[in-house]
């Protein structure tokens, strides 16, 4: 039986870690080398970094902060943020990254999904989407959640798999921040319609929200982020909890 994972998700800006509530009203949650540190030594799965102001500042990601995170852990590390050709893979995977993020640069040109699956191999390449709920359909959006597109969630989640990412990382904008729990009938949805894990985004604000996005969303990975940088779930008694709960994770 796969693990299910816990990933905590350090969103950057000006070389900060910052969170907010809906995309919006951002305020700093600490340095993202020692938070880093402390999930790699906490037992988290995976770590990802997003360089949250990169795509709209037209900017590359913060490479010189990206080798310094790699160089403190020893889990998997997903980069994301300005990334929008071979060649910024290339630098990021040569800086400590295990993975890549991409989300805006994916909806402008499919085809990068593509190209990155045949270079890197689909186990690199992870799309993100980022979508919210518009008159009853699931809208997909890009430059941090700030445009919307005319593309369906999963219509593009299909296309995305088909293309050659490995992972989905689905967030609901609607359920951002909120603590209210993640969106997991999309996530079930989702599931269902493609053949490749499905990390859960948006929403965390107590353990059984993860116990549920595990079972009620069938999601294969939860991330989240102000719970764990606030210190409001350690990650070592949210494993316990998913075991208490017969979900297979790694202690």
């Amino acid at each position: 039986m796969l693990t299910k994972r816990i990933i905590p998700c350090l969103d950057i800006k000006n070389g900060r870690t910052v969170k907010g509530v809906n995309f919006v009203d951002l305020r700093d949650a600490g340095d993202p080398v020692e938070l880093a540190k402390i999930y790699s030594n906490e037992g988290a799965d995976e770590l990802v970094f997003l360089d949250i102001s990169a795509t709209e500042e037209r900017r590359k990601t913060l490479v010189n902060l990206v080798r310094e995170v790699a160089s403190t852990i020893n889990i998997p590390f997903t980069v994301g943020g300005g990334i929008s050709s071979v060649a910024d893979v290339e630098v990021l995977l040569q800086n400590g990254a295990d993975k890549v993020s991409i989300n805006s640069s994916a909806i402008k040109n499919p085809q990068l999904i593509n190209d990155l699956a045949n270079k890197f191999g689909s186990q690199c390449v992870v799309v993100a989407i980022d979508a919210k709920q518009i008159d009853g359909q699931w809208i997909v959006h890009l430059m941090g959640g700030k445009v919307p597109t005319e593309l369906n969630l999963f219509d593009w989640a299909v296309e995305v798999a088909e293309r050659g990412a490995g992972e989905i990382l689905f967030t609901s904008m609607d359920n951002d921040g909120t603590k209210n729990g993640f969106a997991n009938a999309a996530l079930a949805k989702l599931s269902t319609l493609v053949n490749i894990p499905i990390i859960a985004s948006g929403g965390a604000g107590n353990m059984q929200h993860f116990v549920d996005s595990f079972i009620e969303g069938k999601a294969d990975a939860a991330l989240a982020a102000s719970v764990f940088h606030f210190k409001e779930i350690e990650i070592k008694t949210l494993k316990r909890e998913l075991r208490n709960n017969n979900i297979a994770v790694r202690l």
